[in-house]
């Protein structure tokens, strides 16, 4: 094969590789396009290292489960004046009050160089800095990462579930990549996911995609080791850490496989009827709520991320109520008295949503704790004030999952402590060997186990 022309920068410089390789000619002879490292005989490449820990056998199952209303809530509804442990409820954590000693509520926390107001949504769980800039590259999320390392201790890796999401460009969940993993909308599809066993015909359908899939990576891994031969030490570090990667997709897929000759679960619940409407956006919200909670019940997955797209929801209904507009326009209220009047209401629906969660979460018993006990519920936003599209003092509150809570963590709202932290914290508990992630510093002070 004859090398191709030295690439290139935008500067006109030459890359200091002796034979430049691309990744399409690499990847010929198989017929498939596959990311590979970046190795300095390859421009341009993704690397991709995800060694497996999963928790030991035997360990306690832990759960997360990470929900972001992308609209935020009125800050001084939800902050308490004082902290501690001795706080006075502020009036949206009164409708929690009967879980006040089961949940923190955290102030003066924000992802670092986290910006650009709405599109820090997708940030949520992977804090990657600047999300409005020109070529912005999203990270791994948090519930991915869990994924890698425990997903195959359940039939589900993870579930990415969203409430009138707009697809294609909204998501938490991210691959190492920084690939957008869509959401699933839908209740029923995500009941029958998790509950309706297929056909004999489905099954082996599904085992020929998976074989199909293996016979790929295969191929790609026998085409790196033949390059490893000649290629510079630098370059087959990366390649073995490409087939480190190859080895662990591999053995999940074979997992998948056997997953897949397993009966799946049996529930008393009945499959949900979706909303017909958008505007039905607390009957979703609710929906997922029992998708979420069903799923870890029967240990289909420990975890999930939930978005709350209210930025692309309309006038939508809570009660016997209605908003008077979108509630993107009403959450710009610009002091508007009615409009506040009405985001309270809707935030207030929200809290009550929450408090029925975290109640169905105790109602189930597990080797004599509750799932709740069992189960990091972590409720927040990208949006200070989505009046103003700040993007820092976020409303966070989270709840179980072992945790002492039962307190108020403020921080300086000014210069804010680092929200990462927390998800370190929340990796420990999941049983994973983990001390740093993103633009985390430590795990999160004043906050311990019981």
């Amino acid at each position: 094969m004859k090398p191709p022309h030295p690439a290139r920068s935008r500067l006109g410089s030459h890359v200091a590789t002796p034979h430049a390789l691309s990744r399409r000619q690499f990847l010929h002879g198989a017929g498939i396009l596959l990311s590979l490292p970046l190795l300095d005989a390859m421009l341009p490449a993704f690397a991709k290292a995800a060694p497996a820990s999963p928790t030991g056998p035997g360990a306690k199952p832990r759960r997360m489960l990470a929900i972001c209303n992308n609209l935020g809530l009125v800050p001084d509804q939800f902050f308490p004046k004082d902290a501690g442990r001795g706080y006075k409820l502020s009036p949206y954590l009164e409708t929690l009050r009967a879980h006040r000693d089961d949940f923190t509520v955290f102030s003066g926390v924000s992802h670092p160089d986290v910006d650009g107001g709405h599109p820090a949504d997708i940030c949520f769980l992977t804090a990657a800095p600047h999300p409005g800039s020109g070529g912005f590259r999203n990270t791994i999320s948090l519930d991915q990462y869990m994924a890698e390392r425990i997903g195959h201790l359940t039939r589900f890796p993870s579930l990415t579930l969203g409430v009138n999401v707009q697809q294609g460009t909204r998501s938490l969940s991210w691959t190492g990549q920084g690939v957008l993993i869509p959401c699933e909308e839908k209740a029923s599809e995500v009941f029958k996911r998790l509950f309706v066993q297929g056909t004999p015909a489905e099954v082996e359908a599904q085992m020929r995609k998976l074989d199909r899939g293996q016979s790929i990576l295969d191929a790609v891994a026998g085409q790196a080791k033949d390059l490893s031969r000649s290629v510079t030490a630098r370059d087959r570090e990366r390649l073995d850490q490409y087939f480190t990667s190859v080895r662990d997709l591999e053995q999940r897929m074979q997992m998948s496989k056997e997953w897949e000759r397993k009966p799946k679960p049996k529930v008393e619940a009945s499959c949900p009827l979706d909303p017909a409407s958008p505007a039905a956006y607390m009957e979703k919200v609710k929906l997922m709520y029992d998708m979420a909670r069903l799923a870890f019940e029967t240990d289909s997955t420990r975890s999930i991320s939930l978005l709350l797209d209210s930025v692309n929801s309309p006038a939508i209904e809570f009660g016997d109520d209605k908003l008077s507009d979108g509630y993107h326009n009403i959450s710009h209220h610009g002091r508007n008295e009615a409009k506040l009047a009405q985001l309270r209401a809707v935030d207030q629906w929200h809290m009550k949503l929450l408090a029925e969660l975290f109640q169905d979460l105790k109602s189930v018993r597990e080797d004599g704790e509750t799932l709740f006990d069992r189960t990091m519920v972590l409720y927040g936003t990208n949006l200070g004030n989505a009046n103003t599209h700040v993007t820092t003092n976020l409303p966070t509150l989270f709840a179980g999952g072992g945790f002492r809570h039962g307190q108020h963590l403020a921080f300086n709202t000014e210069q804010n402590y680092p929200l990462p932290n927390l998800f370190v914290s929340m990796l420990q508990r999941m049983g994973l060997e983990a001390d740093k992630f993103a633009s985390s510093t430590s795990t999160v002070r004043g906050l311990e186990l019981v």
